[in-house]
């Protein structure tokens, strides 16, 4: 190649060269895609070493046995613990020198013999004390004041007003087939049941002798087994359980409700339909709202104006201290005696004396 030719193409060379534009971004492409490429291969080699650790480490994780969850501890019933009831201490051997006074301000007025007859104790209200007694069959003293109803066998159509404030009894014939006195809830009269045949119905008897008789008729249902008159708590009425009719379906002794009739006509005043009769005066709360009977198979709680019942209770003899207050005697055991609610639960219990654990109790307000 001459010179001059040589020349000429090393010239159009440099001229080439000096026009092109350099790229200036070509370096940062170059290591950008070269740090992908890396990071690829990573994740590639990392997820080839995961699928190997898994594909050893899976089948002994399949085939491991299971670990049974610990047992689950069951939570602690929790368990309701009524309080125990108050507990009186017994009385002494001197418990005759003063009245025994019961829970709710009540006191045990007579004491005696099962059945009304032989040996008893009577409270001497006016000099506070207890006397020893079988002058007399059948001893019933009042709820308030010194009186006392007696019953001589000797004399069974009479029946004696005996004073303890004057040591003298006055006799008053009062008929035959009559059943033990009861005394109205103020003192005043006293109520028997002539279960004569052709003479049915009940006798009252003032203190002053004076004799009301009342025949009773047919009152649309048979009475109870007992078929004895009892006061109500006010003592305008006297109230007679009556039963549903007899049959194989309704037994006799299944209440239909107590049959409530005025002691100054003997006329039937109204039905309070329940199942079962109160016991006495008692039976009823102050507030006339509630009753205890004796159910057909135990005693109930009821209320007065649906015959609604309300709950069992141990007792049917019960005396209502305030309208939430029962006392009554408890049916197993001494006897003693017990201030409950009306369900019941005892709140406050009080032995009797030795002497009286085998008697029957009469109680009245103090």
């Amino acid at each position: 190649m001459n010179t001059s030719l040589d020349a000429m193409l090393r010239s159009a060379v440099r001229d080439l060269a000096d026009g092109a534009a350099p790229a200036p971004d070509l370096a940062s492409r170059s290591l950008g895609r070269g740090r992908r490429l890396r990071r690829r291969r990573r994740v590639a080699a990392t997820a080839a070493a995961l699928v190997a650790v898994l594909a050893v480490a899976l089948p002994f994780v399949l085939l491991r046995p299971r670990t049974a969850p610990p047992p689950t501890t069951p939570p602690t019933p929790q368990v309701t613990v009524s309080p125990s009831p108050a507990l009186r201490a017994a009385p002494g051997p001197d418990w005759a020198q003063r009245p025994l006074v019961l829970p709710g301000d009540w006191v045990v007025t007579r004491a005696q013999v099962a059945g009304g007859s032989g040996s008893g104790f009577l409270l001497d209200r006016g000099r506070g004390r207890y006397f020893a007694t079988d002058r007399y069959d059948g001893i019933f003293p009042a709820p308030t004041g010194s009186l006392v109803a007696v019953r001589d066998d000797d004399r069974p159509r009479d029946i004696g007003l005996f004073d303890l404030a004057t040591g003298k009894t006055r006799w008053y014939e009062v008929g035959r087939a009559l059943t033990a006195p009861r005394w109205s809830p103020d003192g005043r009269r006293l109520l028997f049941t002539s279960q004569q045949v052709d003479h049915f119905g009940f006798v009252l008897l003032d203190l002053d002798g004076t004799r009301k008789t009342h025949r009773v008729g047919l009152l649309g249902w048979p009475c109870a087994d007992r078929c004895e008159f009892t006061w109500t708590r006010d003592g305008r009425e006297v109230a007679l359980t009556l039963s549903r009719a007899k049959s194989e379906a309704w037994p006799r002794d299944l209440a239909k409700g107590v049959q409530l009739l005025s002691v100054d006509d003997g006329r039937p005043t109204r039905l309070l339909e329940m199942p079962g009769g109160p016991v006495g005066p008692d039976a009823w709360s102050p507030d006339g709202k509630l009753v205890v009977v004796q159910g057909q198979q135990e005693p109930l709680l009821v209320e007065t104006a649906t015959g609604r019942v309300v709950n069992p209770l141990p007792s049917a003899d019960v005396a209502w201290v305030t309208d939430d207050r029962l006392l009554y005697r408890r049916p197993f055991g001494a006897g003693d005696f017990v201030l409950a609610d009306t369900t019941g639960r005892e709140l406050v219990r009080q032995p009797l004396p030795k002497q009286l654990v085998g008697f029957e109790v009469t109680i009245a307000p103090r």
